[in-house]
C-alpha cells in the first residue's frame, strides 16, 4: 500500500539503527497531479524536489561514527516522492552500520532513492567542516508580506484570488506567510516562497491573499508548490514562471520544491534563517 495513511506518518515508531532500506516508503506523485489537471509524462512544468538532510551518521571500519550533509535532488519526473518520516527513519538506520567511506554511503543512498522514488537522484555529502562560511540567503524578490490587507480564507486555496492586468512586466515575489499541514498527522509545514514570472503583471494583493489561503489546506510540500504554479500558469497566464518553496526543517530534513517551465533552470540552494 502507498498511500499516506499507511505511511510511518503518526505511529509509535522503534527506531532502527542497521541499516534498512525498505524503511522508505514512496507515494505516487499522480493522485495530486490528476486533482489539478496535471496527466501522464507531458507535465506542464520542469523541476526538482531539493532535500537537505542534517542528521546522517554512520561507523567507519573501525567503529568511530562519522557524520555528514547531506543534499538530496529528486527530478520533478520521478513517479513517487518519499514520505518524509519514512526517510528519517531511513537515515537513522544508517548510525550502527559499519561502512569503509562517504563513497559507500552515498552509493547506498543513491541507489535506494532512486529505487524508491523511480528515477534518478542525485546525493551530494559534505563533513561539518565543509559547511564553514555557508551563508544565510534568504528568496530574493519583492516582499509582498508588508501589504496592509484584510484576511478571512486560510482554506481551501482560492485560485480565484489570482488575477492579471493588461500590461508585461519580469519580477520576482517573495513571501514568507505560507503554511500548510501534513495530510496525516496534521503537523503545520512553515515555508517561504518564491514565485518568478515574466507576462501580464500578476495582481499582489490578491496573490498573497491566495498563498495565505494554504494555511489550513492539507497537502505534501511538493503537492502545494504544483498546485501554485498551476494554478498561476491557468489564471494569469505568464509566459515564463517558476515557483520554489524554502520550507522549514522538521526531523532533521528540510523539503525545498522547485517547478519552472525553463527546462533548464537549476535552483541554488540557500539556507534561510529560519532553516
Amino acid at each position: 500500500m502507498s498511500s499516506p495513511e499507511h505511511s510511518p506518518l503518526g505511529k509509535a515508531t522503534v527506531y532502527a539503527d542497521r541499516y534498512d532500506a525498505s524503511l522508505l516508503f514512496p507515494i505516487p506523485r499522480q493522485g495530486k497531479r490528476d486533482e489539478i489537471g496535471v496527466s501522464g509524462a507531458d507535465l506542464p512544468f520542469h523541476g526538482v524536489d531539493l532535500w537537505n538532510g542534517y542528521e546522517l551518521s554512520w561507523l567507519d571500519a573501525r567503529g568511530k561514527p562519522m557524520v555528514a550533509v547531506a543534499e538530496f535532488r529528486f527530478p520533478a519526473t520521478t513517479p513517487n516522492i518519499v514520505e518524509s518520516k519514512s526517510f528519517k527513519l531511513y537515515l537513522n538506520s544508517f548510525a550502527q552500520e559499519r561502512l569503509p567511506d562517504a563513497a559507500e554511503v552515498r552509493e547506498r543512498l543513491v541507489r535506494d532513492l532512486s529505487a524508491a522514488s523511480g528515477g534518478p537522484v542525485n546525493v551530494v555529502l559534505r563533513a561539518p567542516n565543509e559547511l564553514d562560511g555557508t551563508p544565510l540567503g534568504e528568496p530574493e524578490g519583492t516582499l509582498l508580506d508588508d501589504q496592509a490587507l484584510d484576511f478571512d480564507c486560510y482554506g481551501p486555496p482560492r485560485p480565484d484570488y489570482l488575477t492579471a492586468t493588461a500590461g508585461d512586466v519580469r519580477e520576482t515575489l517573495v513571501s514568507h506567510l505560507l503554511r500548510s499541514n501534513c495530510p496525516v498527522t496534521g503537523q503545520p509545514d512553515w515555508g517561504s516562497v518564491q514565485i518568478a514570472y515574466a507576462g501580464a503583471p500578476i495582481d499582489h494583493a490578491g496573490l498573497l491573499r491566495y498563498l495565505v489561503s494554504f494555511r489550513s489546506h492539507t497537502e505534501f510540500h511538493e503537492q502545494c508548490v504544483e498546485r501554485i504554479f498551476t494554478d498561476i500558469q491557468a489564471r494569469c497566464a505568464p509566459r515564463e514562471l517558476s515557483v520554489y518553496a524554502r520550507y522549514t526543517r522538521r526531523g532533521g530534513l528540510d523539503i525545498n520544491p522547485f517547478r519552472s517551465t525553463d527546462p533548464t533552470a537549476v535552483p541554488g540552494n540557500p539556507r534561510g534563517a529560519r532553516q
